[in-house]
């Protein structure tokens, strides 16, 4: 009894004293390589073990890094990022600052701009704010402008409804008159042949 209650508490701490490697990576000591992987910012791993000093991420789908990433990693003295198709807008600003906050940013010379266009195969780390913030801009520009036209079409789209609305119920009023009109010259014959029926010259 008491060796399996033993045996459940080392259970309850094994994920505590043992470091886990995050899927789909492989894992050293110090060591954390997720090259390759496919890794898309929605798949990158939410943390990485404390003990990481050198964490490959190159040559995957990586767009930006998660704001806070790599600020609880107090071993860490490298990050390969080369290889990843970066959008320099607002989500790369975490990125940008800690790149500068790194003594040896030679390292990260390969770590470029992928789009916008105009910032194409800039070297991150030496983008200064106001160019991210000014694709920050451009960025809620298009989003205005798109957001302007979905309006314009939706406006479009009810004035075609309400123009067919209008017409449709012309032409059910026209229809409704000329039942009206049908109906009354109906009255009218069958009260003419009803007063005839009724007739003393009518019969034998």
């Amino acid at each position: 009894m008491k060796s399996g209650i033993l045996f459940l508490s080392l259970l309850g701490f094994l994920p505590l004293v043992t470091p886990t490697c995050p899927v789909p990576c492989k894992c050293a000591t110090s060591i954390i390589d997720c090259t390759s992987k496919g890794l898309t910012v929605a798949k990158l791993p939410a943390a990485f073990r404390p003990s990481a000093e050198i964490i490959h991420l190159g040559y995957n789908r990586l767009t930006s890094i998660p704001s806070g990433l790599f600020d609880n990693l107090k071993s860490l003295q490298v990050v390969y990022l080369q290889g990843n198709p970066w959008e320099c807008n607002c989500d790369i600003l975490y990125l940008r600052s800690w790149l500068q906050w790194q003594q040896n940013r030679t390292l990260y010379r390969d770590v470029r701009c992928s789009s916008p266009a105009h910032l194409q195969d800039r070297v991150i780390a030496y983008l200064t704010e106001d160019e991210i913030i000014s694709t920050c801009q451009y960025w809620y520009c298009n989003l205005a402008l798109l957001s302007q036209l979905c309006l314009f079409i939706l406006l479009f789209l009810q004035g075609i409804l309400v123009i067919f609305i209008i017409v449709y119920l012309q032409k059910f009023r026209r229809m409704t008159a000329e039942v009206r009109s049908a109906t009354r010259d109906l009255d009218l014959q069958a009260d003419t042949w009803v007063s005839s029926s009724r007739s003393p010259y009518n019969g034998d």
